[in-house]
């Protein structure tokens, strides 16, 4: 039985997509964002030398169409890709309202989002009043900290410390539907923070918040640092998903990093965590010697997004790049002759763009099956591949998309 892995490079978009001109950076729209292709552009131009130095060097990732796929979605070139595509290859645009992690995860699995998310626009003082009570309730605190849009990790080094003195949580927001909540792991505790999350969570949910997200961090005195520990608790999808329709129809399911709580551990058989994505990455090299017969291996790799997306690092964005395109290229030559892996992403987050948000792009489509040549698929929906990996897989499909196979 043929064996399916789809591969989420967690923010690597390539530019183009139709609606950017609707979703804004600091009030800026995402109009011309291109993560690969802006990346390629500083390393060409000696702009990403930290840890690294020339071209973007993709040559695994660009042989399957990495570089055309850039210039089919955007029409721009990313200088230092430009193989001739040896694999299947296109462009996959987005329809759901959102660019951010549910949304292309669940329409990227058959499921695109039928309503308008809730967001948290007010940069500051960011939360109603009585949110910020039902917080205050389950944590058994008088008040919490942040109430604002930030950074992750520079809203923990400025009230990290006022955090561990007083013992209020630190809420924060972004332009994502995410309510986030940071706590050092040792003076407000692991299991009270994901307590306070899980209570929080149904209220935000009806509200259409996508994901109430635990962020917990160790360290003292100015000095922290996130730890491994983050749990999503994410709105359930609202129709089954590729995951159910592999599971439903018997077949062993596989998801690696937050797959499980972005699909909130449904039509998962066996989960594969970690703490970082060298370990994520271990795990797919491993499932692709290990996995079942007929097996769907779901992968997410976060670090491209959560390190250095949303961080501006355009060195560190190259370096992780480059990094994985070696993994990839390992993992991809223990594939068998029957298999089929996609590599693909759930939405941009170009570190060049203004303000530290996601950005609103179209997505590669990589494919590789062994034995198989080049193939162009062209530009076609997220949901596609979800019918793609079904048709893959000989199970019956239950999305609106239609299979590029």
């Amino acid at each position: 039985m043929s064996r399916a892995f789809l591969i989420v490079m967690d923010s690597v978009g390539i530019g183009g997509a139709p609606d950017a001109d609707r979703f804004f950076n600091d009030g800026v729209p995402d109009t011309g964002a291109n993560t690969v292709g802006h990346i390629a552009q500083a390393c060409a131009a000696g702009k990403a030398e930290d840890g690294r130095s020339g071209l973007l060097r993709l040559p695994a990732l660009d042989a399957l169409g990495l570089g055309a796929a850039v210039k089919l979605a955007s029409g721009d070139e990313a200088l230092g890709l430009d193989a001739q595509p040896q694999g299947l290859w296109g462009a996959a645009t987005e329809v759901s309202p959102g660019k951010d992690t549910p949304s292309g995860h669940w329409e990227l699995a058959g499921v695109p989002v039928p309503w308008e998310w809730h967001y948290f626009p007010d940069h500051e003082n960011s939360f109603p009043p009585d949110l910020v009570a039902k917080a205050c309730q389950i944590a058994g605190t008088e008040g919490i900290l942040g109430n604002c849009h930030a950074s992750g990790t520079n809203i923990i080094e400025e009230l990290g410390d006022e955090h561990i003195r007083t013992g209020w949580p630190i809420c924060y927001t972004s332009a994502d539907s995410v309510f986030q909540i940071a706590a050092h792991e040792e003076h407000f505790g692991l299991d009270r923070l994901l307590k306070l999350c899980e209570g929080l969570a149904p209220t935000l949910h009806a509200m259409k918040v996508g994901r109430v997200i635990a962020r917990p961090f160790v360290g003292e005195n100015g000095r922290f640092t996130r730890t491994p520990n983050r749990r999503d608790f994410a709105i359930p999808a609202p129709a089954p998903t590729l995951l159910d329709w592999a599971y439903d129809a018997g077949r062993v399911t596989h998801a690696i990093g937050k797959i499980g709580d972005i699909f909130s551990h449904r039509g998962i058989t066996h989960l594969h965590k970690g703490k970082g994505d060298a370990d994520l990455a271990d795990h797919l090299i491993r499932l692709a010697d290990e996995a079942e017969e007929g097996s769907f291996t779901f992968a997410n790799l976060v670090e491209f997004d959560s390190l250095y997306g949303h961080r501006r690092d355009v060195s560190g964005y190259a370096r992780a790049l480059e990094w994985f395109d070696g993994r990839a290229a390992e993992f991809m030559a223990r594939l068998r002759p029957g298999d089929l892996a996609i590599f693909t992403a759930d939405h941009g987050n170009d570190p060049t763009w203004t303000g530290t948000d996601h950005t609103r792009e179209r997505v590669p489509v990589l494919g590789y099956a062994p034995g198989q040549g080049s193939r162009a698929v062209g530009q076609v929906g997220y949901v596609d591949l979800a019918a793609s990996i079904a048709a893959h897989l000989g199970i019956p499909a239950q999305g609106p998309g239609k299979s590029f196979l």
